[in-house]
């Protein structure tokens, strides 16, 4: 039976595998700690893009303060592993999805949730209070800063919702959340700074607004890998959520450059030829997601085009070495987050050795 074990070399691996290169990896955290920690902000790295308990507690070894999720399956999961300090940055809306939230508090009671909405509110406060729970439940108002995706808007709609939790005897306000998703791929970094600059002011003036009417505000979270580095200049911003920023994508190293590496690929075989030109390799669509646009041959020398759920190929030019059948290449993702929940298993290696093998833990986890 196929089984992949610690000490293995890479060429055993059946393809398509997830690989990851450990001493990029680490360099990638340590320069994210390294530079963002003196700044003073705590890092909540977002596990939405590696969903894996074992790579929150790296990250936690390294510096982090807890982990975000996106998702309240993904909550679950990950405080199942044993790691329970956990900011679900999405809302959590509807009656089953609640029942789930209340039955994973009760268990683990360093929780996080964000919300947007007085019915949000009320409808989790009402569910707590029926399940006997005496604990409030942390909450974060979670503010529009321009990504027009979720959130309250800045000035009275934040206050209004702030002044509803108050009344809410099960939830306890310790925050706001205001992502500014729309402005971590801006490939001129003057422009994202700027950008990122007036999103955060559009926060911290919420926060102070807050703040003048007595509402004790702990927490401000925002920030992504694109723009964490701006975010962490703001007085007033206590926390940021990078994530991508420990394997990287091609989309990305495009917009903020090469200061982290491409630390992930994809490893894969060359199945057939076509031609003198071009050959065809075992990762199609079901193991690279093709939304930010294809991935890339490690080896720039081949470009690489889709053909469908388990098929891409490779071209190159005359003058470059032909790839043959049997050869084994690593494709850089394009969106990180999505390809790595089209595998379930991480694959570390250090210089071609099998090191670790990680479960990608919270794999389809999407409620």
């Amino acid at each position: 039976m196929y089984s992949p074990r610690v000490g293995d070399k890479l060429d055993s691996l059946d393809t398509p595998s997830m690989i990851v290169d450990l001493d990029l990896m680490e360099a990638n955290m340590q320069k994210l700690f390294g530079k963002l920690l003196p700044s003073g902000c705590n890092i909540r790295p977002h596990l939405k893009t590696t969903k894996s308990a074992i790579i929150a507690r790296k990250l936690a070894a390294a510096g982090a303060k807890g982990c975000c999720v996106a998702k309240v399956s993904e909550a679950e999961v990950i405080a199942a592993a044993g790691f329970d300090d956990i900011l679900i940055t999405s809302e959590i809306i509807g009656a089953t999805k609640v029942k789930r939230l209340v039955e994973l508090f009760k268990k683990h009671k360093d929780i996080r949730i964000v919300v947007d909405s007085e019915v949000g509110a009320s409808a989790i406060n009402d569910k707590l209070a029926e399940s006997g729970t005496i604990e409030p439940i942390s909450v974060l108002i979670d503010l529009d800063v321009g990504l027009r995706r979720t959130g309250v808007d800045a000035g009275p709609p934040a206050l209004a919702l702030a002044k509803h939790i108050r009344t809410l005897k099960h939830l306890r306000l310790i925050g706001v959340q205001g992502y500014e998703g729309h402005l971590q791929h801006l490939h001129d970094k003057e422009d994202r700074k700027r950008r990122c600059l007036a999103s955060m002011k559009t926060l911290v003036d919420t926060v102070k607004e807050l703040r003048e009417s007595a509402f004790d505000i702990q927490v401000v979270t925002t920030g992504g890998t694109g723009t964490a580095e701006f975010c962490a200049t703001v007085p007033g911003v206590t926390e940021l959520q990078p994530g991508s920023f420990i394997f990287m994508d091609t989309d990305y190293r495009n917009a903020v450059g090469t200061f982290y590496s491409n630390s992930l690929t994809i490893l894969s075989t060359v199945i057939s030829k076509q031609g003198q030109y071009q050959a065809t390799i075992d990762a199609g669509l079901k193991s690279l997601t093709t939304d930010s646009g294809l991935a890339e041959c490690k080896d720039p020398r081949y470009e690489h085009r889709n053909l469908g759920d388990e098929h891409g190929s490779l071209r190159w030019e005359e003058g470059t070495p032909a790839l043959e059948v049997g050869d084994r290449i690593e494709m850089i993702p394009s969106h990180i987050d999505p390809t790595i929940n089209l595998h379930d298993f991480y694959y570390a290696h250090r210089r071609g050795v099998i090191e670790e093998i990680w479960p990608v833990d919270s794999r389809g986890k999407v409620q």
